[in-house]
């Protein structure tokens, strides 16, 4: 049983996951999931070590079942408590109109940001009914939920906005057990989200439309997740916090 509270990350290899790692090195000891970009993972781990304290790491696919059920032992065996999920694995892909888009590719964006999503919370919720001490779970949303994202990827807009509905209804089911869920939506966040699909330079470019005249940081979301898990927010659950700039 670790002593600290335990924070599992998923998709903490790069972006926000690994922001909210680093910011919290020395809050919590931490799983961290990812899926390829081992290199980006252990960095993370590296930072928290630095500063004392522990994470592992697990390789995993959030849209497959049996990578949940193994990242979960790791959490079991490892730690044996859970306090914390950052609920932070999602995918794009790149931009595109509806009508170019397949039948394969809405199945993978919905099978990793909604379901995959979904079950990942199922598996930290049975565990913090277990311990008793209640818990956090925040899942990361998007300004896209609010804003359709036409032209662009409202395929990803659309999961992102059952992720705001999915927090709501979640969190209203666990609240008597003193598990808070919330969502956050970042907006015009300069990470590697963007080159995923297919405009590296898209922060940039549109950082005229936000209201503040720029685009925001990985570790500007991850602040406001952070204070969200933290006992700062201990009446907050069912809420989603936009991190936007104004937009």
């Amino acid at each position: 049983m670790s002593e600290r509270p335990v924070c599992m990350i998923t998709g903490a290899s790069a972006g926000i996951g690994a922001a909210c790692a680093r910011l919290a090195a020395a809050t919590y000891d931490f799983v961290l999931t990812y899926r390829s970009n081992a290199e980006g993972a252990a960095a993370a781990r590296a930072a928290i070590e630095k500063a004392g304290g522990r994470a592992v790491l697990v390789q995993g696919d959030v849209a497959n079942p049996e990578d949940i059920t193994a990242i979960y032992k790791t959490v079991d065996d490892q730690f044996g408590r859970l306090d914390v999920l950052i609920n932070n694995a999602g995918i794009v892909d790149q931009t595109a109109k509806l009508t170019d888009m397949d039948h394969a590719r809405l199945t993978r964006m919905m099978n990793v940001n909604v379901i995959g999503a979904m079950l990942v919370a199922k598996e930290a919720v049975l565990r913090m009914q277990s311990q008793g001490n209640g818990g956090a779970i925040i899942n990361i949303s998007s300004a896209a939920a609010r804003l359709g994202s036409g032209n662009q990827y409202i395929d990803y807009a659309a999961s992102k906005a059952a992720i705001d509905t999915f927090t709501k209804g979640l969190s209203d089911e666990v609240a008597g057990d003193n598990i808070r869920v919330m969502s956050i939506r970042p907006g015009l966040i300069d990470t590697e989200l963007h080159a995923k699909g297919g405009e590296p330079g898209r922060a940039q470019r549109l950082a005229h439309m936000v209201p503040m005249k720029r685009e925001g940081s990985a570790e500007e979301v991850a602040r406001a997740i952070l204070w969200l898990a933290s006992p700062d927010a201990s009446y907050i659950t069912g809420s989603t916090l936009d991190v936007t700039g104004g937009r």
